[in-house]
């Protein structure tokens, strides 16, 4: 086994019983006698798995410190918690702040072991997963034949060989992190770091942490985004989230090209590719003062815009299939026939874009219906859609015969428009009509042909 277990323990007699029963088991050990040794030893390298005694040489609590620092580096790396003065409050207060398990002193040789080896299996099923799901999204192509879509990608060819700084805007789930890494990937940074700040789930108080790293007082440094994405390429989703105060000195770096650590008196000097991304409309922020003009200008040097699934249709069958086959290929299963013209998907308002319809091929793909009714019953299921056809019937009866007919014939041509992207040949040729005859239809019904 090659996982590594940190052993924090002030008494020389424990740490060597624990270490002892680690090797044992087959681990790697590494030990610390101080709260000082132990941060020198996390910052230095972080542990697999973490055994802290809650009171050392600073404190009362130096473990739930320690225990808070990791979880700052990983949140995934599980701690166990180890004390001679066990109490009831002091359990909750460790499991609260992310304990894995809290063990009294004297404890159980075996019992210690079996939280040992739950914690290596946890910590290793977390990193196998976000090892997959890193495969698997980095693995996607930008698919689609909208027009919308066909322009991104001609962009990002253009803009992949410049250092321009790039602003991505468009709804949660389209794949505005996708877009960046295909710049990247495409770019002669190709080899160096891709990082992600997500500037809607940082923690107030740590965005100037995260983006500019920290100098502290044992001398040890804990790396920023900036300095983590040298001669890469750093992407700020959601840039719209970040505080007021922080953008002033995000934009004082993009003038200066240099920072200083949290701490820290010397400047830093990076070279860094900046991309942004937001949901939000960043000129409605600028109005009612939650972004800075300035360095929307600063970020904004090229834009790409990707519209929501529902105003591209015609990229929906072509996605199916392909996380279809990605899916299957990817969890080693057969790939299933998926209707691409499913009335319930094409009428779905897709809230959640591209991320919502691959999240319901994957659902489709694990559940391995044997029919194309069940395949159905699980679209309609996790669409919420099961009496659309119902309602749908419903509202047409309560209006004359001539209107229900206009309104289906309206929603039948504007869906079938937009899934041949408005090449009225194509649709005239699916639908049965002569090409003038269409025209004329669409013309009468009010629909408006796009090219």
């Amino acid at each position: 086994m090659s996982e590594e277990i940190l052993i924090v323990d002030d008494n020389a007699d424990i740490r060597s019983l624990i270490s002892d029963l680690i090797l044992d088991a087959g681990y790697k050990t590494r030990v610390a006698a101080n709260y000082n040794q132990a941060l020198g030893e996390i910052d230095k390298k972080l542990p697999d798995v973490a055994i802290l005694d809650v009171k050392l040489d600073k404190g009362d609590n130096d473990g739930i410190e320690l225990l808070t620092h990791i979880k700052s580096k990983n949140k995934d790396i599980p701690v166990i918690i180890i004390s001679g003065h066990a109490n009831i409050e002091m359990a909750i207060k460790s499991l609260q702040s992310g304990a894995f398990e809290f063990i009294e002193k004297p404890f159980d040789q075996d019992r210690l072991i079996n939280f040992i080896k739950r914690a290596v299996e946890n910590f290793n099923l977390k990193k196998q997963n976000k090892e997959y799901e890193s495969k698997l999204f980095s693995s996607y192509e930008l698919i689609g034949n909208s027009k919308n879509i066909i322009n991104i990608i001609d962009q990002i060819k253009k803009i992949s060989v410049t250092e321009s700084r790039v602003f991505i805007s468009g709804p949660s789930g389209s794949g505005k992190e996708l877009v960046a890494r295909k710049i990247h990937k495409s770019s002669k940074r190709e080899k160096y770091p891709f990082i992600v700040l997500n500037g809607a789930l940082l923690d107030f108080n740590k965005y100037e942490l995260e983006l500019f790293g920290e100098e502290k007082a044992n001398g040890s440094i804990s790396y920023g985004a900036l300095e983590k994405a040298n001669r890469g390429t750093l992407l700020i989703d959601q840039v719209s989230e970040i505080p007021l105060d922080i953008q002033s000195k995000i934009l004082r770096v993009l003038t200066d090209q240099k920072f200083k650590r949290v701490n820290g008196n010397n400047d830093i000097s990076v070279d860094v590719r900046l991309i942004c991304s937001s949901s939000k409309d960043l000129k409605k922020e600028i109005e009612i003062g939650n972004f800075r003009e300035d360095l929307f200008h600063r970020i904004n040097v090229f834009e790409i815009n990707i519209q929501p699934l529902n105003q591209r249709i015609s990229d929906i069958p072509l996605l199916i299939n392909y996380f279809s086959k990605k899916i299957s290929e990817n969890y080693n299963i057969r790939q299933l026939d998926i209707d691409q013209n499913n009335s319930y998907i094409l009428n779905h308002d897709w809230h959640g874009n591209v991320r919502e319809l691959r999240n319901l091929i994957e659902r489709i793909a694990i559940l391995q219906p044997d029919s194309k009714d069940k395949i159905s019953n699980i679209i309609k299921e996790s669409l919420k859609n099961i009496n659309f056809e119902d309602q749908k019937a419903e509202k047409n009866l309560s209006v004359p015969l001539k209107e229900a007919r206009e309104k289906f014939e309206k929603e039948y041509l504007t869906i079938q428009l937009k899934k041949f992207n408005g090449n009225i040949s194509k649709t005239a040729n699916f639908v049965g009509m002569e090409r003038s005859a269409l025209h004329r239809k669409l013309k009468g019904l009010g629909i408006k042909e796009f090219n």
